[in-house]
C-alpha cells in the first residue's frame, strides 16, 4: 500500500463505524499559548475533552499534520540520524468524546492492523501501564495476546496528561517486531528494555479515565474518552517493508531529487545524511509557510529559519551551494497537495518564501565568513587555537551564521570553539527572552478562577445593541473570586449576555461603563479569558458593584464607530491587494483599533508608489459605492464554495458567519462592521514596509481617524511654510536642499586641500626604523578619509608603517597602514593604540583601526608609533 492508500484506508475504517472524518487543523495551534506547533492529532479536540466546547459528533477520525521542532517535543537534532525522528509527520488518530472506551478502541487497532493493513498478528505486542489490569485483560480477551507480548511498564512511558492538572489517564501502544535480524547489541534487546530498530511503536492508545486535581489526587471521569495516535510514515514502512521511513514513498521522492540535483547518490549509512535532513525538512517548511509561518527571528518563525537554514547548510556537504530547497518542496507539495489542499492553492508563494530566505541564508554566509576569518586571524595573532565563545556567539546572533558551521571552517584552520562560553552566552539570551515574552505553559490566574467557576457561554448581543440591560454572575479579582468591588478598585466582571465586542481577530476590545443602581464602572477592556466567556475589565469609580446586581452595560459608542469602520475597511484592503498584487496575498495578521487600522499580508517585495495608489484609490471606490453588509450563518464547506476568504489556519466552528459587501467582498468573520461602506467615510494609506520574510505592513487611517491625519499634516504643512518663509513651501524646501549640497561640496573641498596641504607636514616629520619610515600623526576627517591620506602617505613614502590619528564625536579615532613589504602588522599596532586611548584596537597584517574615549591620551598615543614598530621588529 502506498502513503496514500494507507491514510484512505484508516479514514475510510473508522468512517465506516460511526467516526466524523474532521479535516486536519493547521499546524500551527489556534487559541492555544502553550504550544509552538501541533505536536498531537488531539490538539484541536482540547476543548472538546476539558469540556468546555461541545462538537455534534462523539467519534471523531483524523490524518493531522504535526510539527514536532520546539518545545517539549523536537526532534529536530535527531533527524537523519536515526531512521525515525522527523521534524514533519502525519499523525492518524481516533477519537472517542464520551462514547466508547478501551474495549472498543483495543478492538478497532487489532482489527485495522490485522485485517485491513494485514500485519502478521504474531508480530504484534502491547504495552499497557503497570496497574492497567483491564487493559492486559482486554488485550488477551479481545486480541488473543498471550502474557509475554503484554508488557507493563510505569508512568514514564504509558501514562498520559494534558497537563499538571486536568484529563488523563493510562495508555498502551503497539509494538511491532520488525525481526531479529535488527536486533541492537544490548544484553537485553527487549521492548523497554532497549530503543533499537527492532522494536517500532507504531499506535498509542491513551484511556482517558481521570481528572487529576491540583493535589495530585485523581477522581474517575464521569464520561471517560480515547486519543489515539499513530504516525502514518512509520506504519508506512512497515506494510511497504523498509528500513527507515526515507525509504517510504512518502519520503523517498524528495530524497531522490536531492540525489538528483546534487549528483550524490544516496546511502543508508552516514553518506546519506544530507538526504534524510533535507527530505525531512523540505515537508516542514512547505507545510509551515503553507500554513502562514513565515522565517523570522522570534517564536515560530525563528524555529522555520532554523529549520531552512539547517537544511541549506547541510546541502553544502554534498554540493548544493546554490539554492535548492524551493525544488525540493516543489515535490512535497506535488506529492501533497491532494490529501493537503492549501500546499497547492499556495504553491507559488511558498516557493517564493523559500527562495528569499534562502538567498537571505546565502548573504548571511558570505558575511559570516568574512567576520570568521578575521576571527581566525586575530586568534593566530595572539597565539591561541581556540575561538573565543562570546565572538562565536555574536556571529550567531548577530548575523545568524551556524554555529556549527564556524567549527567546520575553525577546524579546517587548526582552531577549536570554546563551546561553553557560547553555551554560557545563549543561556543568558534565553533567560532574557524568557523574562520577556515565552508561550505560557499554564492560563492566568483570572482565567483559572473563571474556569473553575464554570460559567456557561456569554451571549454576544453587540452587532445590534450598543445599550443592554444584564446581571453581574461573577467578579474575579487577582485570581480570587469575589463578592464585589468597590470604588478605585478594578476586576474581571461577568454577565450573562453583553454588547461589548471582546477583543478577537485583530479587533480590539470595546471599552464603555458599566451601571448600577449600586455603583458605576468603567469598563476598561473586554476579553475571552476562557472559550466562550467574554469577561469586561472593570475600574469602580462609585459605589460598589457585586454579583447579583442588576446592570446597564453601555458601549462606548463614537469609538466603536471608529473602531467598525477601520474593520469593515480590512476588508476592502485585503480585497485591493488581491486585485493589484495577486491572489497570493493572505491575511497574515491585523490590529483594528481607534486610531488606526493595521494589515499584514503575504508578499514578498515592498509595493511600487503606483501599487499603493491603486489600493488606496480600490479601497475608496468601494467606499463610495455604498455597499451593504450581508450577514449569513452557514457552513464553512458552503461558505467557501461561494468565495469566502477564510483566515488560513483560523480555528472555525462548525457555523460560521459569513460578511459580505454586495459582490465585492466576502469573508468569515466574527467581527463588527459598517451597515454599509459608505458610513467609511474615505481611507488614507500611511506607511507600507516588511515585517517578516514575506510579509508586508500596510497601516491606514478611516473616517474620524483620517479627518484628524488630514488635519494634523494641514497643520504641519502651515508650520513648514512659516518655517522657510515661504508659501511655496515645495520650492523654497528644494532651493534650501540645493544650498546645502553646495556647502557640503566646497566643505569636501577644503577638506581635500587641506589634507594635501598637510602631506609636507607630515612627511617632514616622518621617523626611519630599521629601514622603514613610520608616521604618527594627527589628521582631519573620519576614518574613511584618514584611511585615504594613509594611502596618499604609503604611496611617498614607500615601505613605511603610518598611523593617523583623530578626534570625532567626544572619541579618539586612529588609523594604521602598513606596506605588504614591511613585517609589521597593523592591526596588532591598532590593538596597543587602542588601549592607550582607553579603548580597544585590532585589524589585518595590512590594515587596522583603533579608538577609545580618552581623547586626552590620542598624541601619546601616536608618539609611541615608532616604539611599537621597533619593538615587532626586533620580536
Amino acid at each position: 500500500m502506498n502513503g496514500a492508500s494507507i491514510r484512505e484506508a484508516f479514514l475510510e475504517y473508522f468512517a465506516d463505524r460511526g467516526h466524523e472524518i474532521v479535516p486536519s487543523s493547521s499546524a500551527v495551534p489556534q487559541a492555544d499559548a502553550t504550544l509552538l506547533f501541533t505536536n498531537a492529532g488531539m490538539v484541536q479536540f482540547k476543548d472538546v475533552f476539558r469540556g468546555v466546547e461541545s462538537r455534534p459528533y462523539r467519534r471523531a477520525v483524523t490524518a493531522q499534520k504535526v510539527v514536532r521542532a520546539g518545545g517539549k517535543h523536537n526532534d529536530l537534532d535527531n533527524v537523519g540520524r536515526t531512521a525515525r525522528h522527523q521534524t514533519f509527520f502525519e499523525m492518524l488518530g481516533n477519537f472517542s468524546f464520551g462514547d466508547y472506551f478501551k474495549e472498543e478502541a483495543i478492538r478497532f487497532a487489532w482489527e485495522l492492523l490485522t485485517r485491513v493493513y494485514r500485519l502478521d498478528p504474531v508480530t504484534l505486542s502491547a504495552t499497557v501501564h503497570y496497574q492497567d489490569e483491564e487493559a492486559v485483560a482486554l488485550w488477551r480477551s479481545v486480541a488473543g495476546l498471550p502474557p509475554e507480548r503484554i508488557v507493563r511498564l510505569g508512568d514514564k512511558d504509558n501514562f498520559w496528561s494534558m497537563g499538571d492538572t486536568g484529563p488523563c489517564g493510562p495508555c498502551s501502544e503497539i509494538v511491532v517486531d520488525r525481526g531479529p535480524e535488527r536486533r541492537c547489541d544490548a544484553p537485553e534487546c527487549a521492548i523497554g528494555k532497549c530503543d533499537c530498530d527492532r522494536w517500532l511503536e507504531v499506535w498509542n492508545l491513551v484511556f482517558m479515565q481521570f481528572d487529576r486535581d491540583s493535589a495530585g489526587a485523581m477522581t474517575p471521569l464521569p464520561r471517560p474518552s480515547i486519543d489515539t495516535g499513530m504516525g502514518l510514515e512509520r506504519l508506512a514502512t512497515v506494510l511497504q517493508r523498509v528500513d527507515t521511513n526515507y525509504e517510504t514513498d512518502l519520503l523517498r521522492p524528495i530524497v531522490d531529487e536531492v540525489a538528483r540535483i546534487s549528483g550524490v547518490a544516496y546511502e543508508r549509512g552516514d553518506g546519506g545524511f544530507a538526504h534524510r535532513v533535507i527530505a525531512d525538512h523540505s515537508r516542514s517548511i512547505a507545510f509551515l509557510i503553507a500554513d502562514g509561518v513565515l522565517p523570522g527571528n522570534e517564536g515560530r518563525g525563528y524555529v522555520l529559519r532554523r529549520i531552512l537554514r539547517r537544511a541549506s547548510r547541510i546541502g553544502r556537504h554534498i554540493g548544493l551551494i546554490e539554492p535548492f530547497l524551493a525544488r525540493t518542496a516543489g515535490i512535497v507539495v506535488e506529492q501533497m497537495g491532494e490529501a493537503y489542499p492549501e500546499l497547492r492553492s499556495r504553491r507559488d508563494f511558498v516557493a517564493s518564501a523559500i527562495e528569499t530566505e534562502e538567498a537571505r541564508f546565502g548573504r548571511t554566509l558570505e558575511t559570516g565568513l568574512t567576520l570568521l576569518t578575521d576571527l581566525i586571524a586575530r586568534a593566530k595573532t595572539i597565539g591561541v587555537t581556540e575561538l573565543n565563545g562570546a565572538e562565536v556567539f555574536r556571529l550567531y546572533d548577530t548575523y545568524g551564521f551556524p554555529r556549527e558551521l564556524t567549527e567546520e571552517v575553525a577546524a579546517e584552520s587548526g582552531f577549536t570553539v570554546d563551546l561553553s562560553g557560547f553555551d554560557r552566552e545563549m543561556a543568558r539570551q534565553r533567560a532574557t527572552a524568557r523574562a520577556a515574552s515565552r508561550f505560557a505553559a499554564d492560563a492566568s490566574s483570572d482565567a483559572a478562577a473563571l474556569a473553575a467557576l464554570e460559567l456557561p457561554a456569554t451571549e454576544f448581543l453587540g452587532y445590534e445593541d450598543l445599550t443592554a440591560d444584564s446581571v453581574i454572575v461573577a467578579i474575579v479579582r487577582d485570581g480570587i473570586a469575589v463578592d464585589g468591588l468597590t470604588e478605585g478598585e478594578e476586576g474581571e466582571v461577568i454577565c450573562p449576555a453583553t454588547p461589548f465586542y471582546a477583543e478577537a481577530g485583530g479587533q480590539v476590545g470595546d471599552t464603555g461603563t458599566i451601571l448600577s443602581p449600586g455603583g458605576r464602572g468603567e469598563v476598561r477592556d473586554t476579553r475571552r479569558l476562557i472559550p466562550g466567556v467574554i469577561v469586561h475589565r472593570v475600574r469602580v469609580v462609585e459605589g460598589s458593584l457585586g454579583p447579583g446586581a442588576q446592570v446597564v452595560l453601555r458601549v462606548d459608542a463614537d469609538r466603536r464607530a471608529v473602531i467598525i469602520a477601520h474593520h469593515t475597511a480590512t476588508h476592502l484592503l485585503h480585497r485591493a491587494l488581491r486585485d493589484t498584487l495577486g491572489t497570493h496575498v493572505h491575511q497574515a495578521g491585523s490590529l483594528v483599533a481607534p486610531e488606526r487600522l493595521r494589515f499584514d499580508f503575504t508578499h514578498t517585495g515592498p509595493l511600487s508608489v503606483d501599487e499603493r495608489d491603486r489600493v488606496e484609490i480600490a479601497v475608496n471606490e468601494a467606499i463610495r459605492a455604498n455597499l451593504t453588509r450581508t450577514v449569513t450563518l452557514t457552513t464553512y464547506d458552503e461558505a467557501v464554495r461561494q468565495g469566502a476568504m477564510a483566515l488560513f489556519g483560523e480555528k472555525y466552528g462548525e457555523v460560521v458567519r459569513m460578511v459580505a459587501f454586495g459582490d465585492h467582498s466576502r469573508e468569515l468573520c466574527g467581527g463588527t462592521h459598517v451597515a454599509a461602506t459608505g458610513e467609511i467615510g474615505h481611507v488614507l494609506l500611511l506607511t507600507e514596509t516588511s515585517v517578516a520574510s514575506g510579509v508586508r505592513r500596510v497601516e491606514m487611517v478611516a473616517a474620524g481617524a483620517a479627518d484628524a491625519h488630514v488635519r494634523r499634516e494641514r497643520e504641519r504643512w502651515e508650520r513648514l511654510a512659516r518655517t522657510v518663509r515661504s508659501a511655496d513651501v515645495l520650492g523654497r524646501v528644494e532651493a534650501l536642499v540645493r544650498e546645502i549640497d553646495d556647502l557640503r561640496r566646497d566643505i569636501e573641498r577644503a577638506r581635500r586641500e587641506n589634507a594635501v596641504s598637510s602631506v609636507d607636514r607630515i612627511l617632514a616629520a616622518a621617523q626611519s626604523v630599521d629601514g622603514l619610515k613610520v608616521v604618527g600623526a594627527r589628521a582631519d576627517g573620519d576614518a574613511v578619509a584618514m584611511r585615504a591620506l594613509g594611502d596618499l602617505l604609503r604611496g611617498r613614502l614607500g615601505p613605511s608603517v603610518v598611523a593617523l590619528g583623530g578626534i570625532a564625536d567626544g572619541k579618539a579615532t586612529i588609523v594604521v597602514l602598513s606596506s605588504a613589504q614591511t613585517r609589521v602588522h597593523a592591526g596588532r599596532i591598532a590593538e596597543k593604540l587602542g588601549a592607550a586611548v582607553g579603548g580597544r584596537g585590532g585589524g589585518r597584517p595590512d590594515n587596522g583601526q583603533a579608538g577609545g574615549p580618552n581623547v586626552d591620551g590620542l598624541e601619546e598615543a601616536l608618539g609611541k608609533v615608532p616604539e611599537i614598530v621597533r619593538s615587532q621588529l626586533v620580536s
